[in-house]
């Protein structure tokens, strides 16, 4: 990818942010930006953090650690994103600083049993089915509580919030009231988790829309590599 062409996408992006960001009556602190670096290079990603960029966030497991060898050079955050399979997780615990996508207790256990003890706790969000569509992931707001109980009772991780990734919609409205349902519900899980922080929601298409909502992490991918080859 053309280093200038993707310079000039990060900067449109972070002025998006910060335009969002400044209506949003929610927002009192940075909006974190993870480049969401499925399917991209590590050449690709190095001229992303040369242009400021730090988080990045993965997929897909055998994609991540074929990366990260030849990027151990750089301080990157890396954060996994992708639906988790039970057999993944002890890479995970061990190779990543966030996991977004804990959507039930099996999967909380193995990641604290399995991260390894010289790590700080590793920063999890649940992953909540905000649209209750059958083919995402992600736990339904009445199981939420249940699953946020237990991830606070495992001390090698660290509950920072929630993350969700609603039904793809043009219409504004939709965006909004799905978001909406994410920050209502974040906000009736700090009565049981007062210090969660990360309500981890907005991609390229409805980032605007999740920040005027009280998003702090938007995972971008498109509108900073442009779109994939398929």
């Amino acid at each position: 990818m053309d280093e200038q062409l993707l310079a000039g996408n990060i900067a449109r992006l972070l002025q998006r942010v910060r335009l969002a960001a400044q209506k949003s009556q929610y927002r009192n602190s940075d909006i974190l930006v993870v480049a969401a670096s499925k399917g991209r290079t590590p050449q690709v990603i190095r001229a992303a953090h040369a242009c400021g960029l730090v988080d990045f966030g993965e997929n897909y497991l055998s994609e991540a650690l074929h990366k990260m060898p030849e990027l151990q050079d750089l301080p990157l955050v890396w954060h996994f994103i992708g639906p988790i399979q039970s057999n993944k997780t002890a890479l995970l615990s061990q190779h990543f600083s966030w996991v977004h996508s804990i959507d039930r207790e099996k999967i909380a256990t193995r990641l604290h049993e399995q991260r390894p003890p010289h790590l700080p706790p590793l920063q999890v969000c649940v992953q909540v089915n905000i649209s209750r569509e059958e083919s995402k992931s992600g736990v339904s707001l009445e199981e939420l509580p249940q699953l946020a109980r237990t991830v606070l009772g495992l001390g090698r991780l660290r509950l920072r919030g929630l993350m969700a990734i609603p039904a793809p919609s043009d219409d504004i409205r939709e965006q909004h009231d799905a978001f909406k349902s994410m920050r209502e519900a974040f906000l009736a899980l700090k009565t049981l988790a007062p210090d969660i922080d990360t309500l981890s929601m907005g991609m390229s298409d409805d980032l605007e829309a999740a920040i005027l909502e009280g998003a702090t992490l938007v995972r971008i991918g498109t509108a900073i590599f442009g779109a994939r080859n398929r």
